[in-house]
């Protein structure tokens, strides 16, 4: 009998211990051991290629959809290891939301895009679905510019609009934790800012976890910042001490740009 996720995450505390991924016979991440708190936004950074996006897609299990991976050590989010083959993934990903590197609406109206996940999960009451909409619409900031057109095509809306719309469809599951793949990476400097101001807003209720190639973003909105390299996690400390006193060579040598 498969274990029901949500009622077993009392918090989202994410203790990672000893893990390993494999690509085949490629060894992605290398014994990366990790405490996340809860209800901090944590930066992961490091040059191209170094795992920061295999770790990323280990919290909710995405990895799973890729032939040849294998894995070993505990990933332990609240009281659950979430490896183990009782865990539902499809309760997991509810609880574990993720938004891509590039926007990826679904080529349905706005509203649908977001009364998907909840929809998924079995919200049939009308009126339940739309508070759901409209809430998952306010928290992503977008709320005001779709308000209008909530059955037009999410196509029709821009680079960052489309990008604060997933963001709102994957909050419309009320997940406790967000990873996010390099969010802004496609986007202006306008949007971006908008995605950050949310990332800070959203921290109150949820964990974020956040994949960033812009060390200037990770100053401006993580509380703690790890260091990837190699598929090894070299560091992790607060924001303020890894750019300020890193311990490790290759972390000063990376945040000055001597690499990467």
């Amino acid at each position: 009998m498969k274990t029901i996720i949500n009622n077993l995450l009392e918090n989202s505390i994410i203790e990672v211990r000893n893990y390993n991924l494999y690509y085949g016979n490629s060894r992605a991440l290398k014994d990366v051991n990790i405490l996340i708190n809860e209800h901090e936004i944590t930066a992961l950074i490091g040059p191209s290629g170094c795992g920061k996006s295999s770790f990323l897609r280990c919290l909710n299990r995405m990895n799973d959809l890729i032939n040849g991976c294998k894995n070993n050590g505990k990933i332990i989010i609240g009281n659950v290891d979430i490896y183990e083959k009782n865990v539902d993934v499809n309760m997991l990903r509810k609880e574990v939301g993720i938004v891509f590197q590039k926007p990826n609406p679904f080529p349905i109206s706005i509203y649908e895009n977001v009364a998907f996940a909840p929809r998924t999960f079995g919200v049939k009451n009308k009126s339940e679905l739309n508070k759901i909409v409209i809430d998952s619409l306010k928290k992503a900031s977008i709320y005001d510019e779709v308000k209008d057109r909530l059955f037009s095509s999410a196509l029709s809306l821009s680079g960052g609009q489309q990008q604060r719309l997933c963001i709102a469809r994957a909050l419309a599951a009320n997940p406790k934790i967000l990873l996010m793949d390099e969010p802004t990476s496609a986007l202006d400097p306008i949007s971006t800012a908008k995605i950050e101001e949310l990332i800070l807003a959203l921290k109150k209720e949820i964990t974020i976890v956040i994949v960033t190639h812009n060390m200037q973003q990770a100053t401006r909105i993580a509380d703690k910042t790890a260091v990837f390299f190699l598929g090894e996690l070299i560091e992790f400390d607060t924001t303020e001490k890894i750019f300020t006193y890193p311990s490790n060579v290759k972390t000063e040598n990376y945040i000055t740009g001597k690499f990467g």
